[in-house]
């Protein structure tokens, strides 16, 4: 791991942002007899952060890769952040023009003279390329070849990656925790509404207070913080529950908090808990511990070389082993259960209904839960690192049905 750290704001350390190494990406060029290799896109495409480790703006801009050499056509007013950011060279010329139109104008600026003819060679871009990026290099006679040797390098991670993921699980845990105290130290109202200084407590209300808690750790809810209670009531950013973010969460309802927050250098934390206050030990109960049994049986599983679907159906069995319908685990329609990879993406490969392998160093998201239309929502989750021999969790390590002070 990682060892050189500096201090954030509440006194927790921050990694140092992790380096990128472009060896399998020279390899996918030379196997491709391509010239290099071109990416168009903004701060939030996981693949362009990936390659230039730079916090960059909401608009386009370009990262090229000759042989041993790696260059961003920098926006304009983000030369200097780019210069101090980008272990590369930095290109400031010509910021106005589009950005593919400025990537086509490196690689004819780096391949000189050994252009020849009005064919000058085919680039590698990624599977999925702005269109009009696409446009100006076929323009510039560049015939396009998609590779996948991005997405396929970013499955693994390095021990500074592992670093940045740990140190946002870490706010994630402490953010959620927050929220159990909140609900721990809740009165009961006459009519089993929970009750903050004589005010309702929502799920809206517990929703803000958990976003608090990890800006104050120095991470973004990036906007995909969830909490859900009793029967669909949930407040939620980027996911489809039904939102009823006013109505007051009672006690004996399964709450649900799930937070994915985003780091400084843009990678993700996943964790989420279900607790109950002054349960009557019914549904919520047994759901509680069929998620609980599905995500042991799922970690039993993972080891580097175990397949991702393998450790799904583990999880899948022991829930249908409690009465549960699987096929409910999904909150939203394609979005894949019981877990997935974490990374600089909250959700990407592997998914754990993939026929892949495992491999070591990847970070993966174990998450079943139960959803019942009529009953509420449980889930857990533990985010792990792929091992030889198993794996190595990350943050938090401990639940509770009851939620603790």
């Amino acid at each position: 791991m990682a060892s050189d750290q500096s201090e954030g704001f509440d006194g927790t350390s921050i990694p140092d942002p992790p380096e990128t190494e472009y060896d399998v990406l020279d390899a996918a060029i030379d196997d491709a007899g391509a010239v290099g290799f071109v990416a168009v896109g903004d701060r939030f495409d996981p693949a362009l952060r990936y390659l230039t480790r730079f916090e960059g703006p909401e608009r386009g801009y370009a990262f090229v890769r000759v042989p041993g050499k790696s260059v961003l056509c920098a926006p304009v007013g983000h030369i200097r952040a780019a210069e101090a950011q980008f272990h590369g060279a930095v290109v400031a010329a010509r910021v106005g023009d589009p950005a593919g139109e400025r990537a086509a104008a490196v690689l004819d600026d780096e391949r000189g003279a050994e252009r020849t003819g009005s064919n000058p060679g085919s680039v590698l871009v990624p599977p999925t390329i702005p269109h009009d990026a696409a446009v100006y290099l076929e323009r510039g006679g560049y015939d396009l070849q998609s590779t996948t040797a991005v997405a396929e390098a970013r499955v693994a991670k390095s021990d500074a990656e592992v670093d940045a993921i740990e140190a946002v699980q870490r706010a994630a845990a402490a953010a959620v925790r927050d929220a159990e105290r909140l609900l721990a130290t809740a009165d009961i109202g006459a009519d089993g509404e929970l009750l903050r200084e004589g005010n309702p407590l929502t799920v809206d209300r517990l929703k803000r207070a958990t976003n608090a808690e990890l800006a104050r750790r120095g991470v973004t809810d990036a906007g995909n913080t969830v909490v859900s209670a009793g029967t669909g009531t949930a407040a939620s950013i980027g996911d489809t529950e039904r939102a009823t973010p006013d109505t007051p969460i009672r006690a004996g309802d399964p709450v649900a908090v799930a937070v994915s927050p985003r780091g400084p250098h843009g990678y993700h934390g996943s964790l989420a808990r279900t607790v109950v206050v002054d349960s009557d030990g019914g549904w919520d109960r047994r759901a509680y511990i069929a998620a609980e049994s599905a995500l042991d049986a799922a970690l039993a599983e993972i080891e580097a070389g175990a397949v991702a679907r393998a450790v799904g159906r583990e999880a899948d069995a022991e829930l249908a082993a409690f009465g549960f319908d699987p096929a409910r685990a999904s909150v939203t329609a394609g979005q894949p259960a019981p877990g997935h990879g974490v990374g600089l993406s909250r959700r990407e490969r592997p998914l754990l209904n993939d026929d892949v392998a495992l491999e070591a160093g990847t970070v993966v998201a174990v998450e079943p839960r139960v959803k019942d239309p009529e009953q509420g929502t449980a889930r857990l989750s533990a985010l792990v690192v792929v091992t030889a021999d198993g794996y190595e969790r990350l943050g938090d390590r401990e639940w509770s049905f009851a939620p603790r002070e």
